[in-house]
């Protein structure tokens, strides 16, 4: 009888997968809930109504689970890790078409 109740690994050589979530972004969503924790410890230790923490975190936790699971989604594993690095490509570095590689057999 397995004792796990979930599962992480789904096999060799294929990334971290935890309830849909892929690679890098499970460390993005626990340093989310540690952050909101840590806004919650301030706010309540401050005085503020702890209503309005416990909604306010609420909210903030909801944006942050539905943030992390939508770019898990559209961006995978690497592909977040990609788009940043693009950015610093310069402009004049970039090619838009392929006629430089067709002309280099002539």
């Amino acid at each position: 009888m397995n004792n796990s109740v979930y599962k992480i690994n789904k096999g060799i050589n294929k990334p971290i997968e935890f309830k849909g979530l892929k690679a890098q972004y499970i460390g993005y969503l626990a340093a989310g809930v540690i952050l909101l924790l840590v806004i919650f410890a301030i706010l309540y230790i401050s005085g503020v109504n702890m209503f309005f923490c416990i909604g306010l975190i609420l909210l903030l936790g909801t944006a942050l689970f539905i943030g992390v699971y939508k770019l898990s989604d559209t961006y995978g594993q690497h592909g977040l890790l990609k788009k940043i690095a693009t950015r610093n490509i310069p402009i004049w570095l970039t090619g838009k078409t392929r006629k430089i590689f067709i002309h280099l057999k002539k």
